[in-house]
């Protein structure tokens, strides 16, 4: 009897934790691999936002994947992070699409536009930097374009939820983009068994 106490008091205190804070959000590392495939990234990200142009998709997904496995990023966690920060390239923010700024670099209000890059490439090339000067101390193999790099603390975040606070004041910004990383995998787990 004692025992069946003891489980239920684990279970209830164990449930409480992960309502309270949020524990089932702390899965998805920022360092690693991506599951997702550039052209489920694409469709995905048509299906939230069907104003986008099918080249343009496939172009920013495959950038995403490409400069993510160079720096050993989950490319599943940038994408989603970069479809949060741009409203699923809808802007409508501060940061506006010719600014190709991915990921609000810069932004700390509504009166600063933010960094600006040269092209697309360039504009993933700092967020993925950003995102891993937070998840580890190991430089960029890339030459840093990202301007803010030296501002961050390196290794500070490894999991998404620890970018609350960091990346952005939002209490549950880290819920928001562990959240649509895990919509993103399944759309393409989904995608793949259709396929």
């Amino acid at each position: 009897m004692a025992k069946y106490k003891i489980r239920t008091v684990l279970l209830v205190c164990a449930g409480f934790l992960i309502v309270t804070f949020g524990c089932a959000y702390h899965t998805h590392e920022i360092m690693g691999s991506g599951s997702a495939k550039a052209s489920d990234m694409a469709s995905y990200l048509q299906m939230k936002n069907n104003r986008i142009d099918s080249n343009l998709a496939s172009e920013i997904a495959l950038i995403y994947l490409e400069e993510a496995r160079a720096e050993n990023i989950n490319h599943d966690v940038a994408f989603a992070q970069m479809c949060i920060e741009t409203g699923f390239l809808s802007y409508g923010g501060t940061a506006g699409a010719e600014q190709f700024n991915f990921c609000g670099l810069g932004v700390f209000n509504t009166a600063t536009k933010g960094e600006s890059f040269t092209d697309m490439r360039m504009g993933v090339r700092a967020h993925i930097q950003h995102l891993k000067a937070y998840a580890s101390p190991v430089p960029p193999v890339n030459e840093i374009v990202d301007p803010r790099y030296k501002y961050v603390k390196k290794g500070s975040a490894k999991y998404v939820y620890q970018l609350t606070g960091k990346w952005a004041t939002d209490p549950a910004y880290g819920r928001k983009v562990d959240k649509l990383t895990a919509e993103l995998r399944e759309y393409s787990r989904k995608n793949s068994i259709r396929n």
